[in-house]
């Protein structure tokens, strides 16, 4: 992957070029600013990638790691080893960094991976997996083991997610709607995660300047993540002192504030309705909600969460421990 990763800063204008053309076929397509900016390759976003391979080629190898052993009573020893999958295929949207970040993992943990990039970043995935297999010819491995399939073709799509004699697991990165499908049509095992509805818990005693500065970058660095924020709910003794001030300036970054019905005195809110709840919106929107506590916070989690990224800002120890 060092090879893979001098290729891909190499041939970075090159991938930049082909970027061009998705960014076109994308603003033809209609697509939202969120997910434009998924799309997007600059030079920072390639060095991204280039240090995300370093990243993964400095790992230990994990193939042969033994992750536990014990000895039963009739003297058997027992471990429990770390082995490759097989082939897995991933199935991703517009994110053209995945084309680098799946190839180099997959084959880190010993697989064969077939990638099936999105329509939206076909160009790009193609410059990327060429620098992926530049780094496997360097490294003496098989060309192979790192492959793209070659079309935009959703039939594809169709067709991988039922090749049980050659694929041993899918892998889909993507919203509801892609992972919704592969969970339907798949007949190979499948490993998938299907939304990001991630929430903030602002309690009494978090730090102001803190829970500002983590806001603020958990929902506007990047809308269209499956890790951005989508849901601030604020315990009823830190709405004054935090949760108006963080509201403001959600409001004043361009972020679309939808509360419940104890935020709604805050100028530049809306009414929040039941659908808010249990929402990802990956765009510059966001839903409040004032809880009693703790426990309610962890129950309204518990409720709307999809047990992606959850998160407390708290000073006190046994509130983060709760």
């Amino acid at each position: 992957m060092i090879s893979a990763a001098d290729a891909v800063w190499k041939n970075r204008a090159a991938s930049i070029e082909a970027n061009a053309l998705d960014l076109e076929f994308g603003r033809n397509k209609g697509l939202s600013d969120a997910m434009m900016d998924r799309l997007l390759l600059d030079e920072a976003r390639v060095r991204g990638i280039v240090d995300g391979l370093r990243a993964v080629a400095e790992q230990a190898d994990p193939v042969g790691a033994v992750m536990d052993e014990w000895d039963q009573p009739t003297g058997l020893h027992i471990q429990r080893v770390r082995t490759p999958l097989g082939v897995i295929g991933v199935i991703y949207e517009s994110r053209p960094n995945v084309t680098a970040d799946a190839g180099a993992l997959c084959l880190k943990a010993g697989n064969a991976v077939i990638l099936r990039g999105g329509s939206e970043c076909f160009h790009s995935s193609s410059a990327i997996h060429a620098c992926l297999v530049e780094g496997l010819r360097d490294a003496g491995l098989p060309e192979d083991a790192i492959q793209l399939v070659p079309t935009r073709d959703r039939a594809a799509v169709s067709e991988l997610l039922t090749m049980t004699d050659y694929v041993d697991v899918i892998v889909p990165r993507g919203g509801k709607g892609l992972v919704g499908l592969v969970q339907r049509e798949a007949r190979v095992p499948v490993f998938a995660h299907l939304e990001g509805i991630v929430h903030i818990y602002v309690d009494k005693h978090a730090d102001p300047v803190k829970a500002l500065n983590v806001i603020l970058n958990a929902k506007t660095r990047r809308t269209g993540i499956c890790g951005a924020a989508e849901c601030l709910l604020i315990h009823k003794d830190a709405v004054d002192t935090i949760g108006q001030g963080v509201i403001r300036a959600l409001l004043n970054a361009g972020v679309e504030v939808r509360v419940d019905e104890n935020l709604l005195a805050i100028e530049g809110t809306t009414q929040a309705t039941d659908t808010d709840w249990g929402c990802e919106y990956l765009d510059m929107i966001i839903a409040a909600k004032v809880v009693d506590d703790v426990d309610q916070a962890i129950a309204h989690i518990n409720t709307y969460s999809s047990n992606h990224t959850d998160c407390v800002l708290t000073e006190d120890d046994a509130v983060a421990d709760r």
